[in-house]
């Protein structure tokens, strides 16, 4: 499993990041292992009365993968953070279901926490990843401004 993945519905799960990264040679004396999963919300982004039906994320893949990879590489020199993983689902979601797997392996929870959000902030604002929300009224793209996973 690389570190980083762009995937279908079904295709990655936590438990399958967790079981990886317990084979990295630093499991062992690692401390911590913090992990986000950002699902996805049944209140729609920009119209409180609306609810979501489900979400379609496409990605331009190439550039997805090599910028998750450089987050990947950059939170990794952080003091105490020994690997990171990344996954992100491109596809049809529905309300409940998880979009974005982040974990982050560590020497202390200290460590781990600001990595993990650091992650997840930085492959929303910089990855070419983008979502198209459903409602029960309408239908648009959602701004990287004003998403939250």
């Amino acid at each position: 499993m690389e570190a980083v993945g762009l995937h279908r519905k079904g295709e990655i799960d936590l438990q399958q990041i967790i079981d990886h990264l317990k084979t990295h040679p630093a499991y062992p004396d690692s401390g911590a292992l913090a992990c986000f999963i950002g699902v996805v919300r049944g209140d729609a982004a920009h119209d409180s009365d609306s609810k979501v039906t489900h979400l379609e994320y496409e990605a331009y893949a190439d550039v997805a993968l090599k910028r998750m990879e450089e987050i990947r590489a950059d939170i990794k020199t952080h003091p105490g953070v020994v690997e990171v993983a990344i996954h992100h689902v491109i596809d049809s979601l529905r309300v409940g279901e998880p979009s974005i797997f982040v974990v982050v392996l560590g020497k202390h929870r200290q460590e781990v926490f600001p990595a993990l959000s650091e992650t997840v902030e930085r492959v929303k604002k910089e990855v070419p990843i983008w979502k198209k929300e459903f409602t029960s009224k309408e239908t648009y793209w959602v701004s990287t401004e004003s998403t939250h996973n």
